[in-house]
This record gives structure tokens, sequence and C-alpha cells, in this order.
């Protein structure tokens, strides 16, 4: 939720750590002094016609990618950022943002070692997650992803998180996740990354529409979404512009013919 020249101003983090300048030691009560994101969100609308989704990090990620304080507890430290990623969503949808993503990467990287100990970390990271979510009107779509995380092994509680829509790593792991029964349970909205981004391998058409097909056989059509595995940043503009290009000719090809039965 950060950016370099307005940490100070977000108050979500306080100083540099000593040990890792690149990480940040939340202060003792983290609070939110001001919107970081509806300007540029007010922004990026006035070039479209088309849907702006606004774009945070969860409560989860942002602690498990920092250096916390050891004298609270981590739950408690956790569930002050999920109330300022709250008041960041409040925000964005009184600016007029309808979809609005609120990423939780770090969901199962945090989860502790010890078995006995996850399902009590699980209930009250997925709390921490609704409560950050929980502002948001019935109107607005929320959205989620997991990248890389072994979703797989936490199914359950990422349902759980009550996000309209998670997209979640697949392409690369040869859609491992397709297979898991509890996939066909899911609730809710399930992008199944159809393009691996940590490769400059750019997927064929019919590559992408067999990846579709595949969840397609798993998830009913309307539940299904069309996304690659992660962010792009690590490819060039002429890899992305291809790959993409072949997901929208994909995902089209199969919109007219979703009606029939998947082979």
């Amino acid at each position: 939720m950060c950016l370099p020249d307005r940490r100070a101003n977000v108050g979500l983090i306080s100083k540099p750590s000593s040990d890792d300048p690149g990480r940040y030691t939340p202060p003792r009560q983290i609070h939110r002094f001001r919107s970081l994101l509806v300007r540029w969100a007010r922004y990026a609308q006035s070039l479209t016609g088309l849907p702006v989704k606004g774009m945070l990090t969860g409560p989860v990620t942002i602690v498990a990618w920092s250096f916390v304080r050891d004298d609270l507890p981590l739950r408690d430290v956790t569930f002050q950022v999920a109330d300022a990623v709250r008041a960041e969503v409040r925000d964005l949808e009184a600016a007029g943002v309808s979809i609005i993503q609120v990423d939780e990467p770090a969901l199962r990287e945090l989860m502790p070692l010890r078995r006995e100990s996850q399902d009590v970390y699980l209930e009250w990271a997925v709390d921490a997650y609704r409560r950050a979510t929980s502002g948001a009107g019935d109107r607005t779509q929320i959205h989620t992803h997991l990248c890389y995380s072994d979703a797989d092994q936490i199914l359950a509680a990422i349902d759980a998180l009550d996000a309209d829509v998670t997209s979640i790593e697949s392409a690369r792991s040869h859609a491992r996740i397709l297979d898991e029964p509890a996939v066909g349970d899911f609730g809710r909205g399930l992008g199944p990354g159809v393009y691996d981004i940590h490769s400059p391998r750019v997927p064929s058409t019919e590559e992408v529409e067999e990846s579709l097909r595949k969840a397609l056989r798993a998830l009913p059509a309307e539940r299904v979404w069309v996304n690659p595995d992660c962010g792009l940043k690590t490819r060039a503009y002429g890899e992305v512009e291809a790959a993409l290009a072949n997901v929208v000719t994909a995902a089209r090809r199969l919109r007219e013919t979703v009606v029939s039965p998947v082979s």
C-alpha cells in the first residue's frame, strides 16, 4: 500500500529497519493519516470509460513482509493494519471505484510450522482480511489474489476470505490446484492463472484455451475468471502484449462455445 515518497504520510509504516532499509518497522499503534490511492484511481479512471480496479495489499501480507515489533501479538498488529486497509477500501469505494482487489499472497507463508497452531492462525488471518474488506458495500466487487503460495493446501481458508473473485497461480504449476476436489466446492469466482508470467515464453491461443477448458471441467462457467498467474512486472512489453492478445482470443473463442458440453 505504500510508495517510497508516501510512507511518512500514510502512517502504515514508520521508519526503515536498521538491518534492512528495504523493510519497514510498524509503529506500536498503526493508523492511516490519509488516503494513498484515491487520487491515482481517479486519474486512471479519467483515462478510460472501462472500470478501473483499485489495488491494495492485504493486512496479513503487509505484516508478513515487514519487521514487526515483538511487544505486541502478531494478531493485534495485523488487525491494526486491517483497520488501515479498511479505511482505504471505503475511500476508494466513495470515489466511485466499484472493483477493489485486496491481495493476500502471504496467507500461506505466515502460517506456523506447527500443525497445532495452524488452525488458530488461519482463523484470525481470515478474520483480519474480512475486517479489511468489510467496509465495502454489496455493490462493490472484492477481489483477492494469491500467487506461488501452495494455495491448494489452504483452499478452505481462501474460500472463507469471502472475496467475490479469487485469482491464483495455476499455469506455472500445470494446473495442479484444479485437481483438488475442494475446488468444485469453491463458492465464488475463481481465476486459475493461464499465463506463467515468470517465463519469457508466450503461450499460444490453443494452450490458453486448453487451460481454460480444464478450469471449466472443475468449475461452472459463470464462476471461471480469466487472468495471468500474477502481475506482469517481470515481463517486457512485447511479451505481455503478445501473451495477453492470445489470452483474450482464447477467452472469446470459449465464450462462443461454452454453452456446448466441455470436452
